[in-house]
């Protein structure tokens, strides 16, 4: 089984800065795309961006310029590096991790965490 633990977090204001981090851990052998959703109330679950194994990037055109995912191999870790933001940007943060645990898939969810942009 595959757990991932989400921190970062908060509140800030409209302009600044804050940085998500989302850890695996249990038994993984590999893991290929990880990625970051979001959910504010009354609206659906969006993707934000997402990193594949191979270091490939995609963002939402809501983020693009603003926003930098990242991932550390050693040790399961993705990160949302999120600079500039708006009041728009408050929901809650989900990350995704896809992956292998050496006999079957995986597709694994953070429990999420809120971040909240005042104007």
């Amino acid at each position: 089984q595959v757990q991932l633990v989400e921190s970062g977090g908060g509140l800030v204001q409209a302009g600044g800065s804050l940085r998500l981090s989302c850890a695996a851990s249990g038994s993984i052998f590999s893991i290929n795309t990880m990625s970051w959703y979001r959910q504010a109330p009354g609206k659906q679950r969006e993707l934000v961006a997402t990193i594949t194994s191979g270091g490939s990037r995609n963002y939402a055109d809501s983020v693009k310029g603003r926003f930098t995912i990242s991932r550390d191999n050693a040790k399961n870790t993705v990160y949302l590096r999120m600079n500039s933001l708006k009041p728009e940007d408050t929901a809650v943060y989900y990350c995704n991790i896809m992956g292998n645990t050496g006999y079957r898939l995986f597709d694994a969810w953070g429990q999420g965490t809120q971040v909240t942009v005042s104007s």
